[in-house]
Parts: C-alpha cells; structure tokens; sequence
C-alpha cells in the first residue's frame, strides 16, 4: 500500500509532479470515503443521486424528441428508403450527445442523465446502421445484424470514453441480437425466436442463449474481482453484466425442466438454490434476482403459473435478503481456500 510519505519521496525523486501526488491522494480519499459509507454486506445500487437527475433526464428526453422533430425537417428519415442526410444528420446528433454527455458525465458524475444519454446514443447508433444498410443495399435480417452491431461497435467506443456502467448491458444486447439477426438470416434460427422469453430449450438458440450468458458472467466476475469492495465503475460494469448473465444461463436449463412437469418443478428450485449459492459466493444479488423474477415470468407465461414454485421463490429470497450477511460469512469460512476467494468482497469479521 503507497502512504503519503512513499508519494512525498516519489516527488522528491522527480517520478511525479505535485499535482500528480495532490490528485493520488484524492483518488484514495474519495475510495476511502466510498468504502466506509457502505455498510458491510450492502450491494451498492444508485440509479440517481436526487431528483435534479430525474428532472435533467425528462428535459434531455424532451429535447431529444424535439430534435428527432426538427431532424425529419432538415431531411432525416425514420423510414426506408434512408438517403445521406440521414447518416450526416445521425452523425451530427452523435457528435451533440457527445459534447452533453462530456458535462453531465464527466464533469458532473451524475447517474440518471448519463444513463439516459447512453440509451439515446445507442438509437441514434442504430439508427445510423440502419441508414447505412439501406444504402449499401442490405434487406432484411442482415440490415437487422449491422443495426445491432452498429449498436454495439459505437457503445463500445462510447464506454472506453466515458464509463457509463449500463453501456455494458446495452453493449451485450446488442452483440446478442446481432449474432441472432446473422444466423436468423442464415436460416439457422427460427425468426419468431426473440424476444423477452427466448422459447428455445434445445438446439442452436438454447445453446447461444447458455453461451451468451456464461461469457457474460464471466466478464462480471472480472469486472467485480478488479474492485472487491465495489467503489468504483468497474463493479457497477459488473451489476449490469451480471443482471444480463443470469436470466440468459438459466433460460436452456429452465424450460428443459418445466418440461417435465412437477419433478421438473422440483429441480428447476434445485436449479435456484444453486443458483443462489453462487450469488451469496460472489455476493451479487442481482445476479440471483434477475434470474428468480425471469424464472417466474416464465412459469406464468408456460404454465399459467405454477402456485408452489412461486411461492417457494418468494419465502426464498425474503430469507436470503434478511440473513444474507451471516448465510454468506458461514459459507464462505466453510469452503476451502479457492481461486479469487482473496478477490471477492469481504465476509464475516474481515467485513
């Protein structure tokens, strides 16, 4: 660990300027600071600091529609056949989020309208690689491919520049639904496969749907181990991935045990205690609820619901949201020393 007089003797020495020791120092205290406000066993989840955020993210969303208005005037269209100005007048929409966003993000820090400029970036993107499509002569469902991967390659870019942890979600999505679109087009998938529940427990969309959501929590884990006790971007990066993961690895096996009616039930709630065990390892609560609440949409929309596998959900998650903290020091003093186990947040006394 670097003290003060390690960055006093690095001055000194030359190595660093004193506004470079001034801003190290700063750095720490601020992630010193954020460490102590989170109570220990807490998952840190800021949607919006107050309720300024809540009134600039209405104003960005009016001016945003009025300016999609005054778009359609200068020659944009929203509809095929797309023309030039399309893409100048999506690039120039581009390059304004981009010069708003450098304020309310990076000057700023707010949550709220940097979430909501991210999402506007990502349809004006997607708008730009429909356009483009068009043009080069793209139908169908490889114009569908190059939206979301316009979508996609632009995020990318736009998370490299300012951070914004929920473009990891859209960022996934995307690469999802571009991959879909490819093989759709290829007549690998079948086209009314996409959706909120994809409706596939075997075949090529179960096996892209457990292989999309195993590289997401893979990337979650990185993103969560670099920073244990979850006072930076980098461990919000993870919440968003780790809320995509969970619904996506647990749709194959889900309606493969829904199949086979109440023993199915039975070993889909082994499924979640599994499930459950691996969220109170990693201490990621929304990995366990994102995947509870996409399991009882799925009884209910299948099955017309299914009153015992809902019931012993909800019992389920109230106890493990009341003893979470003491559940997760005993199991993780019992398991054996393990990979990562070091990098993973705090438990029991060492909280």
């Amino acid at each position: 660990m670097i003290e003060d007089k390690d960055l006093r003797a690095a001055v000194q020495r030359g190595l660093i300027t004193e506004a470079q020791a001034a801003g190290l120092t700063a750095i720490a205290d601020t992630r010193r600071q954020a460490r102590v406000s989170v109570e220990p066993g807490e998952e840190p989840f800021v949607l919006f600091k107050g309720f300024n955020e809540i009134f600039i993210v209405v104003g960005l969303s009016i001016l945003f529609a009025g300016w999609m208005g005054v778009a359609a005037l200068l020659g944009a269209e929203y509809l095929p056949p797309y023309g030039a100005d399309t893409l100048l007048i999506t690039l120039a929409t581009m390059g304004g989020l981009y010069l708003i966003q450098r304020y309310f993000t990076l000057s700023r820090r707010m949550i709220a309208p940097s979430i909501a400029l991210a999402i506007m970036f990502a349809m004006t993107a997607g708008h730009f690689g429909r356009a483009l499509a068009d043009m080069i002569g793209l139908e169908g469902f490889a114009a569908q491919a190059l939206h979301w991967a316009m979508i996609a390659v632009v995020m990318v870019g736009h998370y490299r520049v300012f951070r914004v942890p929920f473009d990891a979600a859209l960022i996934a999505g995307a690469i999802f639904a571009a991959i879909w679109s490819l093989l759709v087009g290829r007549g690998v998938l079948p086209d009314d496969a996409l959706g909120l529940l994809h409706l596939s427990k075997e075949g090529p969309l179960g096996l892209l749907s457990f292989a999309f959501g195993l590289i997401c929590f893979a990337l979650a884990m990185r993103f969560d181990m670099s920073d244990p006790h979850r006072v930076s971007t980098r461990a919000t990066t993870g919440f968003w991935l780790h809320v995509m993961a969970a619904p996506a690895i647990l749709n194959t096996i889900a309606l493969r045990l829904l199949d086979r009616g109440e023993a199915g039930q039975l070993l889909l709630i082994v499924v979640l205690l599994a499930l459950a065990m691996v969220a109170i390892v990693i201490d990621r609560r929304s990995f366990l609820v994102s995947g509870a609440v996409y399991a009882v949409a799925l009884i209910i929309t299948l099955f017309d619901g299914s009153a015992l596998v809902i019931v012993l959900l909800g019992l389920g998650m109230v106890l493990l949201g009341a003893q979470w903290d003491r559940l997760r020091a005993r199991i993780m003093n019992a398991l054996p020393a393990f990979a990562g186990k070091d990098r993973l947040p705090p438990y029991g006394q060492n909280a």
